[in-house]
């Protein structure tokens, strides 16, 4: 951490986002969940809609190999979720999470999370992902402004999800809110394309059927 932010000139792009009709879905599919099923987090909804956010932002989902002077973009989404463990921060990997379906990819963040905070993750799950999600949950505050996690060149972070009067088409009515503070390497992330990478994310989140649309 201390390397990327003496080496990384980070820019930081904070959006809100309207997540009323996700939490809706959300609590939707926990209701109709199979017997013994996890219920569902927002976190898994987030890294399905970056998943294929980064489809037209492929710049933000890269590596910088600094021994060859090189920006290396990557097909597969290895997402690294930032995770608080009493060892302190670690970032255990979810492998090619564009191939997982929803509940498959909830599991998936479970086990990778849980091994980190009980010391049982293997050394591959803790190395190799291609940009990193950072949520504190209730605990997110307003905004932040998330260290990239190198060799990465983007990093997303979650902020508390709070309800809101906001006007709707006129009139107020009283929505579930959420900031996303996401940093960006501005060595080879421009203002456009991060603007427009968090822009695609919040459209999908704030129409969640979307995210999981063919194309």
């Amino acid at each position: 951490m201390s390397e990327a932010a003496r080496s990384i000139p980070h820019f930081s792009y904070v959006e809100e986002v309207d997540i009323t009709e996700l939490q809706a879905l959300r609590d939707h599919l926990n209701a109709r969940a199979p017997q013994g099923a996890a219920p569902l987090t927002l976190l898994p909804f987030v890294v399905a809609a970056l998943v294929r956010a980064l489809r037209r932002y492929p710049q933000c989902n890269a590596h910088y190999d600094a021994a060859r002077e090189m920006i290396l973009r990557h097909g597969a989404v290895h997402v690294g979720i930032a995770t608080q463990t009493g060892e302190g921060l670690k970032v255990p990997v979810v492998r090619n999470a564009g191939t997982l379906a929803l509940r498959a990819l909830g599991a998936e963040i479970a086990r990778v999370t849980a091994a980190a905070r009980d010391r049982s993750a293997r050394r591959e799950d803790l190395a190799g992902s291609t940009i990193t999600v950072t949520s504190l949950g209730k605990l997110g505050g307003i905004a932040s402004t998330p260290i990239i996690n190198l060799p990465e060149v983007a990093i997303i972070g979650i902020n508390r999800a709070v309800e809101r009067p906001m006007a709707v088409s006129g009139a107020i009515q009283i929505r579930l809110m959420m900031n996303l503070s996401s940093s960006f390497d501005h060595r080879f992330v421009d203002g456009a394309d991060a603007a427009g990478l968090i822009q695609a994310l919040r459209e999908l989140l704030e129409h969640p059927a979307t995210i999981f649309l063919a194309e």
